[in-house]
């Protein structure tokens, strides 16, 4: 076994949002490394400090609530930590709440929702994702805003059919694909018939059946992928082949009520080979835990997180 130069108490993605800290603070609050990181964050920028105080403000606020009577008996002895898990939830989850508002479908946790547009072209729209659709030249056009989608697309070589995102435009030569956008790029695949994939600099690239492309800053790199395993998550899975356990995670996580955080770099960039189950995303993440000899910590409903054993 190699030994790690990461301190035990990481998270990945590292604390880097206010909320994270709280959580992160109010688990180990003895830990003086955990404090010696803390404190190199808030010193960081002004806007951290900032934030630390608006948060903080939030916490306290919270925490003079009254419990209500009809919480779980097991949740009601920790208020603080509660609502700290609260905050976290809530600062997460409202740069997406934005998008939402302004989208014309969108989807919230563990939803997965099939349109048919005007086109007679499919969109299956995966869960905590947004698009827009731009009616002009037959609906031919999709803006992808957050999230998955899954396009099955009628064909018509006069009126190409475009998914475009932050990052890239997808446009169908005749087939059935899946567009993902995350925080950091845009990811195609392609389970039937041919997709060009453009980025904002550089050529363009024509995947075929079982092909995917991601893009990144500009750059696009080519992968191959099962064509059956493409949108795994419209039959209710997440089939991982040797992928880390980041990116495992960051898959559950939009089925999960809450917020999932990994404890420690050297476990989010394991390698994790299985089949997991959207359906029940706790049980999925204990599953992988199972598989890494790692261990799921629950702090209140809305919180878990991912521990090396």
């Amino acid at each position: 076994m190699g030994t790690t130069s990461e301190p035990a108490n990481d998270l990945t993605p590292t604390p880097g949002t206010a909320a994270e800290w709280c959580v992160a603070l109010t688990e180990e609050p003895a830990d003086p490394d955990l404090h010696r990181r803390f404190h190199a964050w808030l010193d960081a920028s002004p806007a951290h400090a900032a934030d630390w105080a608006e948060i903080s403000h939030t916490v306290a606020v919270m925490a003079r609530l009254p419990t209500a009577n009809t919480a779980p008996r097991r949740w009601r002895a920790a208020p603080v930590v509660a609502a700290l898990a609260a905050c976290l939830v809530l600062a997460m989850a409202a740069p997406s709440l934005v998008r939402h508002l302004t989208a014309d479908q969108a989807t919230g946790t563990g939803e997965v929702r099939t349109l048919r547009l005007a086109d007679g072209s499919t969109v299956h729209l995966g869960p905590q994702s947004a698009i827009n659709v731009e009616d002009d030249s037959g609906g031919r056009r999709v803006r992808l805003l957050r999230g998955e989608a899954f396009f099955e697309v009628t064909h018509d070589a006069a009126h190409p059919f475009a998914v475009r995102t932050r990052d890239a435009v997808a446009t169908d030569i005749g087939t059935a694909f899946e567009v993902r956008m995350d925080d950091t790029g845009t990811s195609v695949a392609v389970r039937e018939g041919r997709v060009r994939v453009a980025g904002d600099a550089g050529p363009p690239v024509d995947l075929g059946a079982g092909q995917a492309a991601r893009v990144t800053a500009g750059t696009i790199r080519q992968d191959q992928v099962s064509p059956d395993e493409v949108a795994a998550w419209t039959q209710g899975q997440i089939v991982a082949k040797n992928q880390p356990v980041a990116a495992v995670v960051d898959a559950l996580r939009p089925y999960f009520r809450g917020v999932i955080l990994v404890r420690g770099g050297d476990l989010a960039r394991q390698p994790l080979t299985g089949v997991y189950n959207t359906a029940n995303p706790v049980a999925a993440l204990r599953a992988v835990a199972q598989a890494q000899g790692a261990s799921v910590r629950q702090i209140t409903p809305w919180v878990l997180v991912l521990s090396a054993g």
